[in-house]
């Protein structure tokens, strides 16, 4: 492992939802309000705008995960400007940009960053007292990986 990448107390949040998740997703907010209220954060496309008129709270928007929203997470996650995932992914129907969304999971691993998938893995995270503390990740050395010859 390298040396850990401190999460600050207000985490940078990055919310996505598939479209039979959205209403879940909301719901989960609304009830997370005063929670969410401390950290920054950033959606994909319509979920952005859906959490942004029922929290009434600032949410920087990306584009929609099908145009290139995830990969711009995913992007983020890996430059380390994003500390926390939650996405409300709906594993009973195949999505067009499937390979976009396993590649988003895997980095959130790649990257150790907490990753919440559902209702319950997003109510445990957030009930930690972690999340309301600076918290040093440690980060994967990948450096025998990248210096490793084809």
């Amino acid at each position: 492992m390298n040396s850990p990448r401190l999460l600050p107390r207000s985490k940078r949040i990055a919310m996505v939802a598939h479209d039979n998740r959205k209403q879940e997703l909301i719901e989960w907010a609304l009830i997370n309000k005063h929670l969410l209220a401390r950290h920054d954060l950033i959606a994909t496309g319509t979920t952005g705008r859906l959490l942004e008129q029922a929290l009434q709270q600032p949410v920087r928007r990306l584009m929609s995960g099908p145009l290139g929203g995830d990969q711009q997470i995913g992007s983020q996650i890996a430059e380390g400007k994003l500390d926390v995932l939650i996405f409300f992914w709906d594993p009973m129907e195949a999505q067009p940009h499937d390979p976009d969304i396993k590649a988003l999971l895997r980095l959130a691993v790649v990257w150790n960053i907490p990753l919440a998938c559902d209702k319950a893995t997003a109510d445990f995270l957030f009930t930690s007292p972690l999340m309301y503390e600076e918290y040093p990740s440690q980060v994967p050395d990948y450096s025998l990986y990248t210096q490793r010859k084809v």
